[in-house]
């Protein structure tokens, strides 16, 4: 079968033939994309509210954190569509030590932040390529599930999608002989300089790779993190804060349905439109979710300058929560070089403000939370 996106191609003989789809060189043709008036009122749409939460994030008093925060979150949705059943509440608690044992999929969240944060620190040494694609792998991969499925490496041997077997596969990627083309051609499109809307690049760059799969395990995330990488690469966001797993994941079964309507029928227009309405609605929530942190901030900087005498260490503390969004007495002590007993009855007043909480029940080394910070995050 073959048609605009690509075409099935026979691997092996006899008992062991199956097919699997190559995907057609990007961009798409014969024809090219069809842009009719929901299409360009989805990417005007998507291009204003982007605008919109690139100005929000830049006006936030730790940009940089919330930028963190919200790597975190995403990292949380995007490692539960592959299966993880750890929380954001689960991460958080074994960053702040609460954990005795760091459970595995708190693990794979783990490593996704940190491929996070690694890919957007190494494209200003090295431009969103295979290459960064397969480090940021190699991070994802790392003592986890998929760790003896050649992290950092693209797969020498067939996957499919789907099924208990390739024979009842609902999808199977390029076979070894054409994964190399599909590669080299995936990234020339990707370098291509051309007048192709930024968004409506990364969509046809994100469904390409997942049709693709050139990796044995960790796809869908990798995949996932092209996007945010890909936009802040452009500098359509200042900031990378455009996260679409909670959008998929809300919406997993469309999502799967706009794939496979391209490689069974060419259809890369629903697809696109589909990704685009994503665009917005993440886009929405996250002004929303920055805008209620200005708004918080400001409430709780009233409270605090109204503490008297102590409102300069309290102001100290609250600060470092943007940081960090969990203390402890210790901590605070050392920070503000008093004693343990002024740091606890400093973290205290805070509790009794409504700005910190208990993380734990813990009679030593209690653990506070700015859990209003944290919830306006949630993935959970």
């Amino acid at each position: 079968m073959l048609h605009r996106a690509g075409k099935k191609m026979k691997v092996g003989t006899g008992e062991m033939t199956y097919f699997c789809f190559v995907p057609a060189p990007l961009p798409p043709k014969n024809p090219p994309i069809q842009y009719d008036e929901e299409m360009i009122f989805l990417i005007a749409e998507a291009n204003r509210y982007i605008g919109r939460l690139d100005e929000v994030a830049d006006s936030l008093i730790s940009p940089h954190y919330f930028v963190y925060m919200y790597a975190k979150s995403e990292a949380t949705l995007s490692s539960q569509i592959e299966g993880t059943k750890a929380t954001f509440s689960d991460l958080i608690k074994a960053e702040a030590g609460v954990s005795e044992e760091v459970p595995s999929d708190v693990m794979e969240i783990e490593n996704y932040v940190k491929a996070t944060r690694y890919g957007f620190e190494r494209l200003s040494t090295l431009p969103l390529s295979l290459r960064l694609i397969r480090e940021l792998h190699g991070i994802l991969m790392e003592g986890v599930r998929g760790q003896f499925m050649d992290p950092g490496e693209f797969r020498r041997s067939q996957n499919w999608i789907g099924g208990y077997s390739i024979k009842t596969a609902s999808y199977i990627p390029p076979s070894m002989e054409h994964l190399p083309s599909c590669l080299d051609h995936f990234e020339r499109f990707l370098h291509r300089k051309d007048f192709l809307s930024p968004l409506i690049k990364i969509a046809l760059l994100h469904s390409q790779f997942e049709m693709i799969h050139p990796f044995l395990d960790g796809n869908g995330r990798i995949g996932r993190l092209l996007i945010a990488l890909y936009l802040a690469e452009r500098g359509v966001l200042h900031q990378p804060v455009l996260y679409l797993s909670k959008f998929i994941k809300k919406h997993q079964q469309a999502y799967y349905d706009g794939l496979i309507g391209i490689s069974a029928r060419g259809d890369y227009e629903s697809w696109i439109k589909f990704f685009l309405t994503g665009v917005i609605e993440t886009s929405q929530e996250a002004v929303v979710i920055a805008r209620t942190i200005l708004k918080m901030r400001e409430r709780d900087l009233r409270k605090i300058n109204a503490l008297g005498r102590i409102s300069d260490n309290a102001r100290q503390i609250y600060e470092g929560l943007f940081d960090k969004p969990t203390i402890t007495i210790e901590e605070a002590s050392s920070r503000l070089n008093i004693s343990l007993a002024t740091s606890g009855r400093l973290l205290e007043k805070l509790c009794e403000e409504g700005i910190l909480s208990n993380l734990t029940q813990r009679k030593r080394k209690k653990v506070m939370v700015y859990k209003k910070y944290l919830d306006a995050f949630s993935a959970d």
